[in-house]
């Protein structure tokens, strides 16, 4: 058991360093994108490549370890409806907040980010009685992240839009690398110290 959770972690922490990647690199090119004036469907070829460039390079370690993710991840069954609903809104709601307040894009980003992984490690911790701290890791950056964006943008980006979106996805990647550095480095927790409910 303790050999699975383990494994788990990493592949985890795996899943999270791509996806760092992944934005950092579609966070640069993006802002090159802008700064050129090229047009709206280039940054859909951006993201999508970036995503499917650092993927595609992992594929073959990501088929390995796709199945312990989707594992982690059948766990939300057990959740109760209202938990569900919870973990749903706290991944979904600033997100679709987006559409009614777009000056705030580069913080909602950010609480989406936080408010979601937040959610879901406190429900996997409550029904599964583990303690993913990598995810945890994630969302207290994302959240810790939100103020410390807002006053860089606010001294020295206050016309700049394009670089408070772009500090904003870097400190995302920041977040999961975080996550993924701690999960691919750190051992799984022996039985006696895992949580008791």
């Amino acid at each position: 058991m303790q050999d699975q959770a383990a494994e788990t972690r990493r592949a985890f922490g795996f899943l999270f360093i791509g996806v760092s990647i992944a934005v950092g690199a579609g966070s640069v090119i993006s802002e090159i994108v802008y700064l050129n004036n090229l047009p709206v469907y280039y940054y859909a070829i951006v993201w999508i490549g970036s995503f499917g460039a650092v993927f595609g390079a992992g594929s073959a370690r990501f088929r390995k370890v796709a199945p312990m993710i989707r594992a982690r991840m059948r766990t939300s069954v057990k959740w109760s409806s209202g938990s569900k609903a919870l973990n749903g809104i706290s991944w979904s709601g600033p997100f679709a907040a987006i559409a009614a307040f777009p000056s705030l894009y580069p913080y909602l980003i950010l609480l989406g980010i936080g408010l979601g992984n937040l959610s879901t490690w406190f429900f996997i911790r409550k029904y599964s009685r583990a303690d993913n701290r990598e995810q945890l890791l994630v969302a207290v950056i994302s959240l810790v992240a939100i103020p410390v964006s807002v006053v860089i943008d606010s001294l020295l980006f206050t016309v700049n839009q394009d670089i408070a979106v772009m500090i904003s996805r870097i400190l995302i990647a920041i977040a999961y690398a975080t996550g993924g550095v701690y999960a691919l480095s750190s051992k799984a927790e022996p039985a006696h110290e895992r949580i008791q409910t």
